[in-house]
């Protein structure tokens, strides 16, 4: 085909997209028709003109990536994919049904989708974990996002948008549908689309403004784009378009967003919209051979996490202090040596969460993030997304301000390994702001998560290894800033849902669960009750998600049915709470010890003696039991 061929089929691809999505949503009763009508032209250039694509193995490595920021307008995603032979028109109508994966927002469950989006903000970041991965891993595709111009109000576009920049993403491709209005009013600048430009210039990025209705524009930008013969910057193409464009009811009108045209009102909506596109609605595409554009290698065979991962032993001594986040970066970087699909991002804190020995180990495979935890985490997704194994880490207080992007990578299945350091009160002087004292919560509700918290470097090691292999979702190592002694054998074993009974006798009269820093306050407490005669059983609870709640069970049966829980956490949604839940439908009585009162400074031991989580607070709770 020539240029004004492809320009004629690329129109026809575009109504059709606009006749899916208002079908789709017509006879699903709700949908945003009129977002998918502005960015329809954009998405039909996309799929059918600029990327490089076998959709015959959609997991091919080299194969160029579409991401959907602006997930409600997943009638286009799915329209592309029925146009390209792979979903056919029935189940188009199925869409948004409880039996269909062609959901209101994109989920993995339509096995065509790049990353779970609808929340929105997201996709630039995702997109920029894969353009890095694509550079990093020498693995040749462009990463292309559409966003809308409302989502560009969110702060962790712009974290993307600077650190795309700073690692001259140039394999990274942007396109707003600037189409002047969001949900409930004009959007920040409306149709000043340079603004827009101006502000992404101001970034480092290359730049275009074009009207996102003409075929042409759009076709010259996306050359324009792909041409990153220098190598050095992003390219966004900032498409000035108008919303519910085709259709003079609502095209261009304030509120109209999230507006599905009733089924009675359909037929003369596309009648409208055929004779509004009627040379492109008209034109005779069957005697086109349209394949797309191959990419280097559309038979290549995706790589995916660790098989046969046998990680390196690290020896320690009982007696030997060290920290567990100290532990972790060293597991870490032993575990490259053996598994070269892991990679390491970190926010500025990599001296503090022990990220540093990874990166200074194997600097091609550490991410620096900066002080920008939702960029980074998404970041993480679109690594994870290309079969790699990342472990994040930061204090785990800030991953409070990530959580959206944590909660929407469970939504994408995301298998991400999260490292929380500087967990509680016992990080001692830098006050309550630096303290995670919510973290254990947060990642408990999270959907198919794993919460671990170990004591010491044995149990931290194994930890770490048994989440390279973890594939069932987001997993959650919290880690601690002080030295804590190894009291572990190296023979000793760690698994996921475990736990380890540390002091038992048949002559407990209590169970007292403890994990990281509270376990040492509870053997303390063990040693002191002793000398007076008390015998006490002692869990280390270090995977608090899932709950070895048999053993749990088991041992405060033998104690009396006494259990006490003590962290170094708020008293809501921690591992006593998760004990209580586990425990609920016995006849246990169980004492919470936890953090309830607001810390301020001071050193570790007056911190957890404020708190009452100390031992000396734990020999009070079971004098008071027995």
């Amino acid at each position: 085909m020539n240029k004004q061929q492809i320009k004629i089929f690329l129109e026809n691809k575009a109504y059709k997209l606009r006749v899916h999505s208002l079908q789709m949503t017509s006879e699903a009763g709700s949908g945003h028709p009129t977002s998918c009508l502005s960015a329809a032209d954009l998405v039909a250039a996309l799929f059918f003109y600029a990327m490089h694509y076998n959709p015959d193995n959609f997991h091919c490595p080299t194969n160029d990536r579409f991401i959907l920021s602006k997930g409600h307008a997943s009638p286009l995603l799915y329209g592309a994919w029925a146009e390209l032979g792979k979903v056919d028109q029935d189940a188009l109508l199925k869409y948004r049904t409880l039996q269909s994966p062609l959901e209101g927002h994109p989920t993995p469950r339509f096995k065509y989708t790049e990353a779970a989006t609808g929340s929105l903000g997201n996709g630039l970041s995702i997109g920029a974990g894969m353009a890095l991965y694509s550079q990093r891993f020498n693995t040749p595709f462009n990463t292309y996002v559409v966003m809308g111009d409302g989502e560009l109000a969110e702060g962790s576009i712009w974290e993307a948008a600077e650190i795309a920049s700073f690692y001259k993403l140039y394999n990274l491709i942007g396109l707003v549908d600037c189409n002047r209005l969001g949900q409930s009013s004009e959007t920040m600048h409306g149709h000043h689309a340079q603004r827009y430009a101006d502000k992404f210039a101001a970034f480092g990025w290359k730049a275009l403004v074009i009207d996102g209705h003409d075929m042409q524009q759009i076709m010259s930008a996306l050359d324009k784009a792909r041409d990153a013969s220098d190598h050095l910057h992003p390219t966004v193409i900032i498409a000035k378009t108008i919303k519910g464009y085709g259709v003079s009811e609502v095209a261009d009108k304030e509120g109209f967003h999230g507006k599905a045209f009733k089924k009675e009102e359909l037929p003369a909506i596309l009648a409208e919209l055929k004779s509004f596109f009627a040379f492109a609605a008209g034109y005779n595409v069957a005697n086109i051979n349209w394949q797309p554009q191959l990419p280097s290698d559309p038979e290549a065979k995706e790589e995916k996490g660790c098989p046969n991962f046998e990680p390196h032993v690290i020896v320690y001594k009982k007696g030997e202090l060290v920290a567990t986040r100290k532990a972790y970066g060293r597991a870490l970087a032993s575990d490259l040596s053996v598994c070269e699909r892991i990679v390491a991002l970190d926010a500025d804190v990599a001296n503090s969460t022990y990220a540093d020995i990874f990166g200074e180990k194997y600097p091609d495979r550490f991410v620096q993030c900066f002080i920008a935890e939702q960029n980074m985490v998404d970041m993480g997704v679109g690594f994870e997304r290309r079969g790699v194994v990342p472990f994040i880490s930061t204090f785990g207080a800030f991953f409070s301000r990530a959580a959206d992007q944590v909660r929407m990578a469970a939504i994408a299945e995301s298998n991400l390994r999260l490292v929380g350091s500087h967990a509680g009160v016992s990080i001692g002087q830098d006050g309550a702001s630096q303290m995670a004292l919510e973290d254990i919560a947060f990642m408990r509700t999270v959907p198919n998560s794993t919460v671990l918290y170990p004591s010491d470097a044995v149990s931290t090691t194994q930890l770490v290894n048994c989440m390279v292999e973890y594939t069932q979702g987001i997993a959650y190592l919290r880690t601690t800033r002080m030295d804590t002694p190894v009291i572990y054998d190296m023979t000793e074993t760690f698994v996921i849902g475990g736990c380890k009974v540390v002091r038992s006798s048949d002559a407990d009269k209590v169970c007292v669960i403890g994990a990281g820093v509270t376990l040492f306050e509870a053997l303390k407490a063990y040693d002191q009750l002793a000398k007076e005669g008390i015998s006490i059983a002692v869990i280390d609870l270090y995977s608090i998600k899932p709950l070895d709640s048999k053993t749990v069970q088991e041992v405060a049966l033998k104690a009396g049915k006494r259990v006490i829980t003590v962290e170094d956490h708020h008293l809501e949604g921690g591992l006593g709470e998760a004990v209580v839940y586990a425990l609920k439908d016995t006849d246990i009585s169980i004492t919470c010890l936890a953090v309830t009162k607001l810390p301020h400074s001071g050193t570790p031991a007056e911190l957890l003696n404020y708190e009452q989580i100390d031992a000396q607070a734990i020999v009070a709770a079971v004098r008071q039991l027995v």
